[in-house]
């Protein structure tokens, strides 16, 4: 059976595939998958358009009582089956077990989106559930149920199939549903100038909610009203984008002390990425930091990236841009923003929004366009890693702080691994030939290093105001001078 993708659901072709597939398995016996991702992907769509279109059944739980949920899921049986009056589930291992008996006749869909809800009342849920789809069991066997379970706290949901959870080993489909990428996007926006797009992805990042309910559909209406739609759209204390980044940390149950996680959350987006820079900036200590960092790891809230050129080094960035937003430019000024002067916050917080917001997430976009759009010949090989380093120069006792580094794949002996390319990234600034000798000075440093081979590393400029011709000139004449503007970002490879 094909499932035609419907019309309303924007890109996620990769996902609604997944889902398909899982969903028209034709074979015996009740199968079971795990859809996740942070609220506001559109996963709540995905599922509820798959229902509908096989047929299924779909249930969203909300904060209730054991009690009132069995309540609710036996009353939305009784109607998607057609039945005198609700369903009576006396309690779960019986509610799991009408859901597998849907799918005695046929393949059926059933999710049951929110799932965290309903864990959270009835702690046994995961077991009753594994218990359910048992092999062997007669109520499994007999089914073709395709059991979708669906949550938004990553925490949980990353917990549900991992280590020696009741789940772990039952699931055939394991779906995170991730934020659009930069260039679906501004797809998704409409925005065919780049430079306004990355702007806006800057603030807003990849979550489609952002450019519908949360704005009221009200889009920039090209470069010149880009500053205007910030104040009207984002630093409106009337539209609900204006909290949003409050919420996304207040909703998630395991986020306990908000003051702490926004400490040191604000930290990350003035620009202090190691964990001893967080513990200075919030005033505790490196070893004090190992839980909170690690809670908003599993909330997806915060990355860790290593630093491939420092063992046991690593930097922190922030995953969701609109809280970078929120703590660099909202945070400081939020009384005057709730006093309705965004206009005049957003004047004075130029500055903080260049250095702060839209440089490190251009940054952030010319490595996904290294890893996820350059060809081959571009960076001379397949790129499986790519992040921001640190060099070390012995010779001078200084640091090179590099805003890409691109590797290849590790070789299957004990060869050095494929540096592809390094690079300096730039938002605001022309880029020149004093920049092209800093990262042929840093790849000299890299070829004398062990364990990587740097000898073809390509040297990569990017930048949002340009090139000198100097520069252009040479690059036309080295195949190991990469030159990366906006269009080439957002159309070329």
């Amino acid at each position: 059976m094909h499932l035609t993708k419907p019309p309303g659901i924007f890109d996620r072709d990769v996902e609604w595939a997944e889902l398909a597939r899982f969903a028209a398995d034709g074979r015996p016996g009740a199968t079971l998958g795990v859809v996740s991702g942070r609220r506001r992907q559109g996963k709540t769509l995905l599922l509820y358009e798959l229902a509908r279109a096989t047929g299924g059944f779909y249930f969203g739980a909300t904060e209730a009582t054991q009690a009132d949920s069995l309540r609710r899921l036996g009353e939305a049986l009784g109607r998607h089956v057609g039945a005198p009056g609700p369903v009576h589930l006396a309690d779960w291992a019986s509610a799991v077990d009408a859901l597998l008996a849907l799918g005695r006749d046929r393949p059926v869909t059933v999710v049951v989106d929110e799932f965290p809800y309903l864990a959270r009342a009835s702690r046994d849920l995961p077991s009753v559930i594994q218990h359910a789809l048992t092999p062997g069991r007669a109520e499994r066997t007999a089914s073709r149920t395709r059991l979708l379970l669906c949550g938004s706290a990553l925490s949980f949901m990353g917990g549900l199939l991992a280590g020696s959870a009741p789940l772990r080993g039952r699931a055939g489909l394991e779906l995170p549903v991730a934020p659009l990428d930069y260039r679906a996007a501004a797809a998704f926006w409409g925005f065919d100038d780049p430079l306004l797009a990355a702007q806006v992805f800057a603030i807003v990042g990849g979550t489609p909610a952002y450019r519908r309910e949360y704005v009221q559909d009200d889009t920039p209406d090209g470069p010149d009203d880009f500053d205007d739609w910030v104040a009207r759209a984002v630093l409106n204390p009337a539209r609900p984008l204006f909290r949003e980044a409050r919420y996304l940390l207040a909703e998630d149950p395991d986020l306990r002390d908000t003051a702490l996680y926004h400490s040191v959350l604000s930290a990350v987006a003035e620009g202090n990425g190691t964990r001893g820079g967080i513990a200075g900036f919030i005033g505790r200590k490196s070893t004090d930091l190992h839980h909170p960092l690690t809670v908003l790891e599993d909330a997806g809230l915060l990355v860790r990236e290593p630093d491939p050129l420092r063992s046991g080094r690593s930097r922190y960035r922030i995953a969701e841009p609109l809280i970078t937003f929120y703590q660099a430019v909202m945070r400081p000024a939020w009384t005057a923003l709730e006093q309705r002067r965004g206009a005049d916050v957003w004047r004075r917080s130029q500055p903080r929004y260049a250095s702060a917001v839209l440089g490190p997430a251009f940054e952030e976009i010319v490595r996904q366009w290294a890893l996820r759009f350059a060809d081959q010949e571009t960076l001379g090989g397949p790129v499986a890693e790519v992040s921001a380093a640190v060099l070390t120069d012995p010779a001078s006792r200084s640091s090179h702080e590099l805003d890409l580094v691109a590797l290849g794949e590790s070789p299957l002996g004990d060869g050095p691994r494929p540096l592809l390319a390094i690079g300096e990234v730039k938002w605001g600034r022309l880029l020149g030939r004093p920049h092209l000798d800093r990262l042929q000075r840093a790849r000299e440093l890299l070829v004398a290093r062990p364990g990587l081979d740097a000898r073809g590393a390509r040297l990569l400029l990017a930048s949002a105001e340009g090139f000198t011709a100097e520069l252009r000139q040479l690059a036309a004449h080295r195949p190991d001078v990469v030159l990366v503007d906006p269009d080439r970002l957002y159309s070329g490879a």
